[in-house]
């Protein structure tokens, strides 16, 4: 199965979110990585087929997806920024309704909402209203409906918003068991989440893709770009004005800079190991 984004672009008057968006999806999970205002959702909704775009397609195996309309809708699983819910039912409900409204049988409905309730930790809250949850687990409860029918294009945005430590551990945990058969598109700004699960990795900015490789080729390509720096806490806005900073550390009468730059910022700075954190900064900062 693949899925090819073929110079897809999308205008709002004269304003471009997207510009010519080329890639292509195999089975794996992507990390599609960038700032507010990148167009990532946007991306998402096209790719859904949710929104159209101004020019391009969106192809799986070759057909456009808005020509396979319905046939696409069943081999796909979406969480939105923000998913919709009806506050009274129980999570039970929640995932049976979406089960029914997917075309699942009664029996496979009740099958599949009990296996993922499991999966996602909330077989024991599946008789509490979708009111009642915390944030965390009514985000797991919205994983846990992208996965009904078991499609095979996962789109998840922002997915571990919300979920605290152990509960995105879980979260990389199915993710990563899920790609070896499924097409995962995966936005978030929690860039842990994406260096830990994620085969390649799409940085979008300005509505234009500028790279697309693999975790540990990206911070390659930054690597002898990243310093610490020890500085007395008067100087520390001086430095921090000046250069951008992925961290910033107080430490008694002095604070710890870890700069990303081009240029080593001191010459008592000492260069380190990027992280996902630091490539963050260096592209979007």
């Amino acid at each position: 199965m693949k899925l090819v984004i073929e110079k897809v672009s999308k205008l709002y008057g004269s304003f471009s979110a997207l510009s010519n968006i080329e890639v292509s999806l195999d089975n794996g999970v992507y990390g599609l990585l960038g700032p507010n205002g990148a167009g990532k959702t946007t991306l998402m909704r096209i790719m859904t087929d949710l929104l159209k775009p101004s020019g391009g397609r969106v192809l799986l195996d070759g057909v456009d997806i808005s020509v396979l309309g319905a046939e696409f809708r069943r081999r796909l699983g979406y969480l939105p920024q923000d998913f919709g819910f009806y506050p009274n039912y129980t999570a039970e409900q929640f995932l049976m309704y979406i089960a029914r409204l997917k075309g699942l049988g009664k029996a496979e409905a009740k099958r599949q909402t009990a296996e993922l309730l499991e999966m996602v930790g909330l077989a024991e809250k599946r008789g509490q209203q979708m009111k009642a949850l915390s944030g965390g687990q009514r985000q797991r409860v919205g994983i846990a409906q992208a996965l009904l029918g078991d499609p095979d294009i996962l789109v998840l945005d922002e997915p571990t918003a919300g979920l605290d430590p152990e509960e995105r551990i879980r979260f990389r945990g199915i993710i990563s068991n899920l790609s070896r058969q499924k097409t995962v598109l995966l936005s978030t700004h929690i860039v842990s989440d994406l260096e830990a699960v994620a085969h390649e990795i799409i940085l979008l900015k300005k509505g234009v893709i500028i790279d697309v490789e693999k975790p540990h080729e990206l911070l390659r390509k930054i690597e002898g770009k990243v310093f610490s720096l020890t500085v007395p806490v008067e100087k520390e806005f001086e430095f921090a004005s000046k250069y951008r900073c992925s961290n910033i550390m107080s430490e008694g009468a002095s604070v710890v800079l870890r700069i990303v730059s081009d240029e080593k910022p001191h010459e008592t700075a000492i260069p380190m190991a990027p992280n996902m954190e630091d490539l963050y900064v260096y592209y979007f900062k």
